[in-house]
């Protein structure tokens, strides 16, 4: 059985906590935070076995095999380090970081320390994903031309501002998406071959980018748009579009539940088919099962549709050229918090 420690107590650890516990293959070994009350409160909630106040104590107990990093972006580079560092394998939650030198950093320093690393995109381990994966290799959409997506939710209320907004956020989930998709059908290392012009909005705020728009050309010709923004929604969509057919998600492909998930494929011949995915956990619990797996494997990185390093680094690289897009533009009004 796998000994998980968690940093962090906030609503995110919560639900990963909860799959841990659903899991016969794992346990919570500890969790460290801030407040020892609430971690106390934490580890009593979820049956698990210490609470620390100090991170070090949690790196240094033998009973932790893998670390959940569940703390806001900025902090992930970091301790990611002290984790790797301590021989520790590590699921991080997303995104990566909020920007290239810390990204590249934490990689590295998983790299350097040879310890299995996974980037928290748990939706990528749903059996949702895998079948998507399967329409988009049996050749029924043709060759794939076009891709749209979109992820907004009225979130800006509650989010950590040191997390530099919906980018990271919420566009994580489509860019991710994105680049499975390109990566799927073109092959490694064409998602980076690319022109992309992005636009968004500041918010007034927090002072980070609340509303975003993509544009891309990828140069074997497939073409992408992607919006996303925390100031209204919910509004999950995806499809991609071949010169046979279109594929997209009738449910939200970023929040994949126990139960039946949803795909619809439209031929342009008339032929519509609606395909069910039936599954028995929801995303957080088959993402606990795959570190599971590839922990008994051996692995140092997860296998797709789950993200490598290499993916997580080339994700990370659209977020940020795109926000570099909005920040160059010439400036606009910000929003105000009143209307966001």
């Amino acid at each position: 059985m796998i000994g998980w420690g968690i940093l962090g107590t906030g609503f995110i650890c919560d639900t990963v906590a909860a799959a841990i516990a659903s899991s016969p293959g794992s346990r919570l070994a500890a969790v460290a935070g801030r407040d020892i009350e609430r971690t106390e409160a934490f580890r009593a909630r979820f049956d698990g076995e210490r609470a620390y106040a100090d991170p070090a104590e949690l790196f240094a107990d033998p009973a932790v095999d893998v670390v959940y990093v569940g703390l806001p972006n900025h902090l992930h580079h970091s301790f990611v380090a002290r984790a790797a560092a301590a021989g520790k394998a590590i699921l991080s939650e997303k995104s990566l970081s909020v920007d290239m030198a810390r990204s590249r950093a934490l990689v590295d320093a998983v790299a350097a320390n040879d310890v299995f690393f996974v980037e928290g995109l748990m939706y990528l381990a749903h059996p949702l994903i895998a079948r998507f994966v399967e329409i988009l290799h049996d050749g029924r959409l043709g060759a794939i031309r076009s891709i749209h997506a979109s992820y907004a939710a009225d979130i800006w209320q509650v989010v950590n501002p040191q997390g530099r907004g919906t980018l990271y956020n919420l566009g994580c989930y489509p860019v991710s998406l994105l680049q499975l998709v390109v990566q799927t059908v073109a092959g490694e290392g064409v998602f980076r071959a690319r022109r992309q012009t992005g636009t968004g909005t500041i918010s007034a705020h927090d002072g980070n980018v609340s509303e975003a728009a993509l544009a891309v050309r990828f140069d074997n010709g497939i073409l992408a748009t992607v919006q996303t923004a925390e100031t209204y929604g919910m509004h999950p969509e995806f499809t991609v579009v071949g010169d046979r057919g279109s594929l997209r998600f009738l449910d939200n492909p970023w929040l994949p539940q126990a139960g039946a998930s949803r795909l619809l494929v439209t031929g342009f011949d008339g032929a519509i088919e609606e395909i069910v995915v039936e599954s028995d956990a929801d995303a957080f619990l088959h993402q606990v099962r795959m570190v599971e797996r590839s922990l008994a494997a051996g692995l140092k990185a997860a296998e797709r549709p789950s993200p490598r390093p290499d993916d997580s680094i080339e994700i990370m690289e659209m977020l940020t050229d795109w926000e570099a897009d909005i920040r160059r533009a010439p400036a606009a009004p910000a929003r105000s918090v009143e209307n966001p």
